[in-house]
């Protein structure tokens, strides 16, 4: 999915839901892409109409900075740089 010019690479977060099973995702987005949290929702539903899907809606100053994940199964970080892990 492109969005403002970024490929998101939601085929990357798809892939971990189906390999893994995945039934509640916490979204962190960076204040530039929030407007598309609902377009990126949407996309993920078309493919897994059941996913619980939360968007983090507080600030993030960084890959370091990340929200409160219990309760989730899956926590996925938007940026603008590829995040080794």
């Amino acid at each position: 999915m492109d969005v403002f010019g970024y490929d998101l690479e939601l085929d990357k977060v798809e892939k971990e839901i189906a390999l893994n099973g995945h039934k509640k995702v916490i979204i962190q987005l960076p204040a530039g892409l929030k407007p598309k949290a609902k377009d990126i929702q949407i996309h993920l539903l078309e493919k897994y109409p059941d996913l619980k899907i939360t968007f983090w809606a507080g600030n993030c100053f960084g890959a370091c900075d990340t929200p409160d994940i219990k309760g989730f199964d899956l926590f996925v970080a938007f940026g603008h740089s590829t995040w080794k892990y």
